[in-house]
């Protein structure tokens, strides 16, 4: 199956209708996703409450204004469905997608958010830390960071944090329409060449939700993943 998705941006001026026809090709089969049939599934704060059916997921995370809500309404050209991610009072909750049967994106709490208690802060760690830690599920993660912004401290230790763990990572260089072409490419290569290290447990690419760039690349690495 083909879908040619018309993707409607808003520029800060004028909003103005931009072809993203982004070209989506995916395998019709059992395990074939279709990224704008995910729908709200359920939030938990305790692993207990992780739905027990899923056989794959990947995880969404990032700062808090890294563009993570943006981005997981992008990738599913649904306007809103991650939009309980952008409260921080519902952000201590681990927020489940269901893209297909028994696949999941989960959106994660976003991490560095300066207008919360340092217990709450304390608390979405430790609920972090035991995800991560405990659930066989979790296929990959996608970090997202803002390109103007990249390898933050926080960034660069969920890095080496989820590597350690063998989980590999998948990083959108968000908000990429922020930049000139040239400028955005000086930037991936650089995020690339320090992330050298990591070897293929690491990947980076350039991603804008507002003009679509990167849509299809980033549903490939989803693909990846969730099909395995």
């Amino acid at each position: 199956m083909i879908l040619y998705y018309w993707y409607a941006c808003a520029s800060t001026n004028t909003i103005e209708l931009s072809i993203s026809m982004v070209l989506y090709t995916f395998t019709i089969g059992r395990d074939a996703m279709n990224y704008n049939q995910t729908t709200f599934f359920k939030s938990a704060q305790k692993i207990s409450q992780l739905p027990p059916e899923s056989k794959a997921e990947v995880a969404f995370a990032g700062r808090s204004n890294s563009g993570k809500s943006s981005a997981l309404n992008a990738i599913t050209q649904i306007k809103g469905l991650a939009k309980t991610s952008k409260t921080p009072g519902r952000t201590q909750l681990l927020n489940y997608f269901q893209v297909k049967d028994d696949r999941f994106l989960v959106d994660l709490p976003g991490y560095g958010y300066a207008k919360v208690s340092h217990s709450v802060q304390k608390e979405w760690e430790k609920a972090l830390t035991k995800y991560v830690e405990t659930r066989q599920e979790l296929l990959g993660v996608v970090l997202i960071m803002d390109i103007r912004h990249p390898l933050k401290e926080y960034d660069e230790q969920m890095i080496e944090w989820l590597t350690s763990k063998n989980i590999p990572v998948h990083i959108l260089l968000s908000k990429a329409d922020k930049l000139n072409r040239g400028p955005g490419m000086n930037v991936l290569q650089e995020v690339k060449t320090a992330l050298t290290p990591y070897g293929d447990m690491v990947s980076v690419q350039l991603f804008s939700a507002t003009n679509g760039q990167g849509l299809d690349e980033a549903r490939q690495q989803l693909d990846a993943w969730l099909q395995s």
